[in-house]
């Protein structure tokens, strides 16, 4: 690197759900924050064998809407420890063609992945001497996944020290492991929004509770169900529903938001999740482990619903057994649950505690800041 030639890094994500690629966007602030680097984020699943990867993508989004049992099954398997790693190695051999012409293509000095599938893949592409570019990875969720687990990644960043100790028992140096949390948005901050101020911006002209309720960035699960059980609930709350991407649904419960009896805000797709979690005093959530991250550092006490097997089952009994979220696991259950917490504020104030004690607010800061003490500052060495 010379001074006016900033290190290149590319930052692959998978676009099966918005967090990997949230995930990758808030480290790329980070590391070109100091204008020392100049990052890239790319989508693993839109290069390469492009019709494989739509493939993958799509019956991955399918399992999970229609199938989630079958998913349930897939990863509960995945995770045995086959003879050989089988199931690594098939992902990494489907999928290599892919990162190997990312690779050629933008020419890095280091690859950071926030998905499995494109860690894999260079892992692979590493162990077969067809790259040596230093390859890291950044777990984004509360449990680790076999398919994580490559002696050929550099460096690992992960949520705990919990996580950190899992890594290690699967044979991965410590020294190349570090705990600092899932890489957020630096915007989530609780000091820096006024809540009365977005509620007014939101139309709620009372001083009644805010209950936000969100699907993920696909916006997944049926929310539609959730919003009118908690509806009708004989209580004095603001609700507000961000439905992601999915457009269907935000036109179905703008048609039917007349016949709600609390105030109600119907979002899509919105780059203002800060300022709605600030405005909130309850966030009913799939557990995708960024919305959880984003949750914790803005202190906003969580219910779970809708979890998809495996990661997020997992990422739910993490948070839920800390004391920062509770989790519903049948849906009956979810409108009841809501009126409890809403009527015990001191329930609610112990989980915003919690929360607090949880949050990592700096992660995407200290992953950068770490990256370029370990790779590429004066002397820098990889442990192995």
């Amino acid at each position: 690197m010379t001074k006016n030639k900033p290190v290149k890094i590319l930052l692959v994500s998978a676009s099966l759900g918005a967090g990997h690629t949230q995930a990758a966007q808030a480290i790329k602030t980070a590391l070109e924050s100091n204008h020392l680097a100049a990052a890239e984020v790319v989508d693993f699943m839109a290069g390469g064998n492009s019709y494989l990867n739509t493939l993958v993508k799509e019956s991955y989004l399918k399992m999970i809407d229609i199938f989630p049992d079958m998913y349930d099954l897939m990863y509960r398997l995945s995770q045995m420890p086959l003879p050989g790693s089988k199931v690594q190695n098939l992902m990494a051999i489907t999928m290599k063609r892919s990162m190997l012409d990312l690779t050629l293509k933008h020419r890095p000095e280091a690859i950071i992945c926030t998905h499995p599938f494109p860690c894999g893949a260079a892992a692979y592409l590493k162990r077969t001497r067809q790259i040596a570019t230093p390859l890291i990875g950044v777990i984004t969720d509360f449990s680790l996944h076999r398919l994580w687990c490559y002696s050929e990644t550099d460096l690992y960043f992960v949520a705990t020290a919990k996580l950190k100790q899992e890594l290690t028992l699967q044979g991965i140096n410590q020294a190349r492991i570090h705990a600092t949390g899932i890489p957020i948005d630096a915007k989530f901050q609780p000091a820096a929004t006024d809540q009365a101020a977005i509620r007014q911006t939101l139309g709620f002209t009372n001083t009644h509770p805010v209950i936000l309720i969100m699907g993920g960035g696909l916006g997944l699960g049926d929310l539609k169900q959730a919003v009118f059980a908690i509806d009708a609930l004989p209580l004095p709350f603001n609700l507000v529903v961000v439905t992601g991407r999915n457009a269907s649904l935000r036109r179905s419960l703008l048609a039917k938001a007349h016949e709600l009896t609390h105030p109600v805000k119907v979002i899509g797709y919105s780059r203002h999740i800060p300022e709605l979690m600030a405005a909130a005093d309850l966030l009913i959530t799939k557990p995708g482990a960024l919305t959880i991250s984003e949750a914790l550092s803005m202190r906003l006490p969580m219910l779970f619903c809708q979890a998809i097997p495996g990661q997020e089952e997992e990422n739910a009994a993490y948070l839920s057994q800390r004391g920062a979220a509770l989790w519903v696991q049948n849906n009956h259950n979810l409108a009841s649950t809501v009126c409890e917490l809403m009527t015990e504020p001191e329930r609610l104030h112990y989980m915003r505690e919690m929360a607090g004690l949880l949050a990592r607010p700096a992660a995407a800061q200290t992953i950068a800041a770490t990256i370029w003490q370990k790779l590429f500052s004066s002397g820098a060495a990889v442990s192995r």
